[in-house]
């Protein structure tokens, strides 16, 4: 994949198909230590210590519809790749917990990508989510929690056009601030 945004992505399909109700997005950028950290957190069905074996081999997949499952392998390649690490914890009935880590400076670490569309997606995929998001840029913190949005539209779905090109701009615009605090 050619952007990070989209192992997330994948990852959170994953977690939805598990049957999650809460999801947690946690990144975090550090480059005066050099490192990129991503963790994804569900309480879906969660996964047997033989199941977690399985879902890093490419050629094992719990969907009917192919019978190569890339996302998770690649996702873990990636990291390696970049002198990184990945994890995946997981407790049947409980839920999985994805980590994977990235030298920042990296040469061949994909860009972090278009997480704002990413976190859209996944919206509007399950619009009854708990999702929370985390971002961290050199110790700068902003955290966006859906639930928190929802209690404020009242009788308002979150996938209003309206509500999302809101939440697109609030997105937007905090992730920047982090990133880019004002002077």
């Amino acid at each position: 994949m050619r952007e990070l945004s989209l192992h997330i992505l994948d990852i959170s399909e994953n977690s939805l198909a598990a049957g999650a109700t809460c999801l947690e997005i946690e990144i975090i950028e550090d480059t005066r230590k050099d490192i990129l950290e991503i963790t994804v957190r569900d309480n879906g069905k969660g996964m047997t210590p033989e199941e977690i074996e399985k879902v890093e081999d490419p050629f094992f997949t719990t969907r009917t519809t192919r019978k190569v499952g890339l996302g998770i392998p690649l996702f873990k390649a990636n990291a390696l790749s970049c002198n990184g690490e990945f994890k995946i914890t997981s407790n049947k009935g409980i839920g999985t917990k994805i980590y994977a880590s990235f030298q920042h400076s990296h040469i061949d670490r994909v860009p972090l990508g278009d997480l704002v569309s990413t976190l859209i997606s996944i919206i509007v995929s399950k619009p009854d989510l708990n999702l929370l998001f985390k971002y961290n840029f050199n110790g700068r913190e902003f955290i966006f929690d859906v639930e928190t949005i929802r209690e404020k539209l009242d009788d308002i779905p979150i996938t209003n056009p309206l509500i999302l090109d809101w939440i697109r701009g609030f997105l937007q615009e905090n992730i920047e601030k982090v990133k880019n605090p004002p002077a």
